[in-house]
């Protein structure tokens, strides 16, 4: 039946539903650039580079008293990006809650993003440092937009279907970024029958993203409506020193939501675990099991697909369960994982895939189910700026997961105990997330308590 105010139609669920759609295309845009470049192609391409310009593999980088081997400059960038993600999108969000026209924002961060993933395409033969300024500055824009988008999630969704529309935009992105990963994989595997060398497939893939990324940002740049302001701080000054007295204000008021502080802790735990296990999969499937390339390539597709699927079993999931028990479940699956990966036997390619498809159920559902649980749990109109401190915290502590990997793999020698360490941030996360109350922390944000929670 149609809602009627006032004898007129209430339009807002259909408009609703057209900018949801319109939401879900920035997902499919971006996720091109986490596959293909991110995932895939950045990596290696990056570390010849480097290789090449100090003679080979055996060459040395000297720099601040430090002589460093050319495969440990691209670890080095990604923790750059992270530091300056973590420094730059907390004033960012501050900004972005102060703008009505964010989708021009997302677009604006979006495209320069793009910009700088495709200028990876010019970096030939040993210029790695246009190739460091392109991931770089792309990871940096890429978070920033990142922000932008999380933040229009509550304005286009009720409290009570957030979590649908979460994971059918995490799902969207999952095939969007597996259907351009095929392409490229296919363009790459056969480039000699394509009449390319290997180090142009290369760079053309990771230009397709970029452009990718850049032309599918177009829908919701067209389709998204504006969203006026609301309860931003009356601060003077310009733009930025606006969003500046508007952080300072929203530290201050961080204590009045203490449910929602103790889930971000409970995310960057957990979320460290999702991600180191994503990071590590694949070098764990080469040298601990001795899978092949070809192995681990058709994985890395099977998971992408996979997810698309997990992300919306687990939004259905949460419309019957609520979001909080839906996530605990997932990350009880993470914990048998990371337990199975103790015992997974070297050369077992069916029991590989098995793992792969469980990675995948649970990859997408766990982290869109987070997103939408908190943007329940933050004020409106703080929306961007609450979104910047859970994306700026994540990336911050995101080398807590991999040194513990690390720390464990130097002292053990072995793969499998080091994945299992892993185990530890899903335990603290989950028991973090126990922790919160949910009706409480929502009513606290001044939200409507769905009907399920």
């Amino acid at each position: 039946m149609t809602d009627v105010e006032g004898g007129i139609a209430n339009l807002k669920p259909l408009e609703q539903v057209r900018e949801q759609k319109a939401w879900y295309w920035y997902d499919w845009a971006n996720s091109a650039y986490t596959t293909t470049i991110g995932t895939v192609f950045f990596g290696p391409y990056f570390i010849n580079l480097a290789e090449n310009a100090v003679g080979g593999e055996d060459g040395r980088f000297e720099a601040a008293g430090l002589s460093l081997p050319p495969d440990s400059l691209f670890f080095w960038l990604i923790t750059v990006s992270t530091i300056l993600s973590a420094l730059i999108l907390p004033p960012l969000g501050a900004y972005a809650d102060r703008v009505a026209n964010k989708k021009r924002l997302l677009a604006t961060l979006a495209w320069t993003g793009s910009f700088f993933a495709a200028l990876i395409f010019f970096a030939t033969g040993d210029d790695w440092q246009l190739a460091a300024v392109g991931i770089v500055l792309g990871n940096l824009f890429f978070g920033a937009a990142g922000v932008v988008n999380d933040s229009i999630l509550p304005l286009i969704s009720d409290e009570d279907d957030r979590d649908r529309v979460s994971s059918r935009g995490w799902a969207f992105g999952y095939l969007g970024g597996g259907l351009l990963l095929v392409l490229n994989l296919a363009v790459y595997l056969g480039h000699e029958a394509l009449g390319l060398d290997e180090a142009l497939a290369a760079r053309l893939c990771m230009l397709s993203a970029a452009v990718w990324w850049a032309g599918f940002t177009f829908i919701p740049y067209l389709r998204l409506n504006d969203h006026p302001p609301a309860a931003v701080e009356q601060v003077e000054g310009n733009a930025v020193r606006r969003s500046f007295g508007q952080l300072a204000a929203t530290l201050r008021d961080m204590r009045q939501y203490p449910m929602a502080l103790t889930f971000l802790v409970a995310y960057l735990f957990f979320n460290d675990g999702i991600q180191t296990v994503i990071a590590s999969a694949s070098v764990y499937g080469s040298e601990e099991l001795g899978h092949g390339q070809t192995i681990l390539i058709a994985t890395i597709l099977m998971v992408q697909f996979v997810a698309f699927g997990g992300a919306l079993l687990f939004g259905r999931l949460a419309g019957r369960m609520g979001a909080k028990r839906t996530i605990l479940m997932g990350l009880a699956i993470w914990c048998l994982i990371v337990t199975a990966g103790l015992f997974l036997p070297a050369g077992n390619v069916a029991l590989f895939l098995v793992m792969g498809v469980a990675i995948g159920i649970v990859l997408g559902g766990t982290q869109a189910l987070a997103r939408s649980y908190f943007s329940l749990l933050i004020p409106r109109g703080k929306e961007a700026e609450y979104f910047s401190f859970y994306h700026a915290m994540d990336r911050g502590t995101s080398w807590f997961g991999t040194a513990t990997f690390g720390i464990v793999l130097a002292i053990t020698d072995s793969y499998r105990p080091a994945l299992f360490a892993l185990i530890a941030f899903f335990v603290i996360g989950g028991l973090l997330l126990t922790r919160v109350d949910t009706e409480r922390g929502i009513r606290e944000a001044g939200n409507d308590v769905p009907a399920v929670i």
